[in-house]
């Protein structure tokens, strides 16, 4: 009899431990549903702290079409209580949000980068100087037509020292990388956003040859008869002063 209940209790202990572990087992395979980083109609959201109290909360949305939308610079000042909000289109997508005092007074700005969609504008950069609260659009400098030689876009964009840097590859006329690189940096002077360019590349691209013209070089020019010319005079001045 006692050995009936020894088996009895070993064969019970054994079926909880099971339905522990298979209960456990469940237990792990259960997860939570992922919710998104940003809720749509929203986009794109990046919290940047400028100093404790000053927050900026940069968002983009817009439904029904990813190349074109809007961004908001949502400025939280916790200590005074304030909040400021910046709006503005949008051209593509937001990439990266950076945040520089280029000019060193004190005032932040906040540069917004997007990917456009037009080929002949590779990058939108929205950016704004925020002095007590409020907030001042600054105009981004346009490549010029010297240091737009060789852009094809891949532009990347960062801060160094306070400034903002850009740089990206060059392409020569068939639209092949050449190997080289152009920098950029960008300040700030009475308000206003400047550029200069930092690199030491040739802003020249070499264009494409052509061939059948290169072929034309390469064949010898024919002389000139000057010289036969020359010689017909001397000849017949040679005549003249024999008959005389």
């Amino acid at each position: 009899m006692k050995r009936h209940v020894s088996i009895y209790f070993l064969i019970l202990a054994g079926g909880l431990l099971a339905g522990c572990d298979t209960g456990q087992k469940l237990a792990a395979t259960v997860s939570a549903p992922k919710i998104p980083a940003v809720m749509p109609p929203f986009r794109y959201h990046k919290l940047v702290e400028v100093s404790p109290g000053q927050d900026y909360d940069v968002v983009s949305w817009g439904r029904g079409s990813t190349k074109t939308g809007a961004f908001a610079i949502l400025h939280s000042d916790s200590a005074a209580a304030k909040y400021v909000t910046t709006t503005g289109d949008l051209s593509g997508s937001i990439i990266d949000v950076f945040n520089t005092d280029m000019d060193l007074d004190g005032n932040p700005e906040i540069i917004i980068e997007a990917k456009g969609i037009d080929t002949n504008n590779y990058i939108n950069v929205y950016a704004f100087e925020y002095t007590n609260g409020h907030a001042e659009k600054l105009d981004f400098p346009h490549l010029t037509k010297q240091q737009r030689q060789g852009y094809r876009g891949q532009d990347n964009f960062y801060v160094q020292d306070g400034k903002l840097m850009r740089e990206f590859p060059l392409f020569d006329a068939n639209a092949k990388p050449n190997g080289q690189k152009r920098q950029l940096e960008y300040g700030m002077r009475d308000n206003s956003l400047t550029v200069k360019q930092l690199s030491k590349d040739s802003t020249r691209v070499t264009p494409a040859i052509n061939p059948a013209a290169k072929q034309a070089e390469s064949k010898p020019k024919a002389k000139k008869h000057t010289t036969t010319t020359e010689r017909k005079h001397k000849k017949k001045h040679h005549r003249r002063q024999s008959e005389e």
